[in-house]
C-alpha cells in the first residue's frame, strides 16, 4: 500500500519562505515520478513542479519558477519543495503525488497516489 505524507506547510509573511517535504511508504519514489499540486478555495488543482524518476530533470509552472525548487532525498524516499520569496497567491493546500513513467506530466490524472495535503498560507 503506498502513502504519501506531507509535513512542512504552515503561515508564513509575504517574502517568507518554507520547505515541504513528502515521505513515501510502499513505492520507492525514485522509480516514479513525484509532483506537488496546488489548490486553493474555490479553484481547480493546479500543478506547482515534478520531478522525474531516473535523471534530475524538473518541471514548474511558470508562476513558481524561479521561487521554488522541487527535489529528492533517495536515501530518505522523499521528495521536498523549498518555497522561497512566497506570495499571498501562494495560498492553498499543497498536495505531493506519484505516478508512472510518463514525462512531463501536469495534469492531476496523471498521478496515482496522492498525500492528504499540506495548507499553506501566506498573508500579506
Amino acid at each position: 500500500q503506498v502513502q504519501l505524507v506531507e509535513s512542512g506547510g504552515g503561515v508564513v509573511q509575504a517574502g517568507g519562505s518554507l520547505r515541504l517535504s513528502c515521505a513515501a511508504s510502499g513505492r520507492t519514489l525514485s522509480s516514479y515520478k513525484t509532483a506537488w499540486f496546488r489548490q486553493a478555495p474555490g479553484v481547480e488543482r493546479e500543478f506547482v513542479a515534478a520531478i522525474r524518476w531516473d535523471l534530475p530533470v524538473t518541471k514548474y509552472t511558470d508562476s513558481v519558477k524561479g521561487r521554488f525548487t522541487i527535489s529528492r532525498d533517495n536515501a530518505q524516499n522523499t521528495v521536498s519543495l523549498q518555497m522561497k520569496t512566497l506570495k499571498p497567491e501562494d495560498t492553498a493546500v499543497y498536495y505531493c503525488a506519484t505516478g508512472s513513467r510518463t514525462w512531463p506530466s501536469l495534469r492531476p490524472d496523471e498521478y496515482e497516489y496522492w498525500g492528504q495535503g499540506t495548507q499553506v498560507t501566506v498573508s500579506s
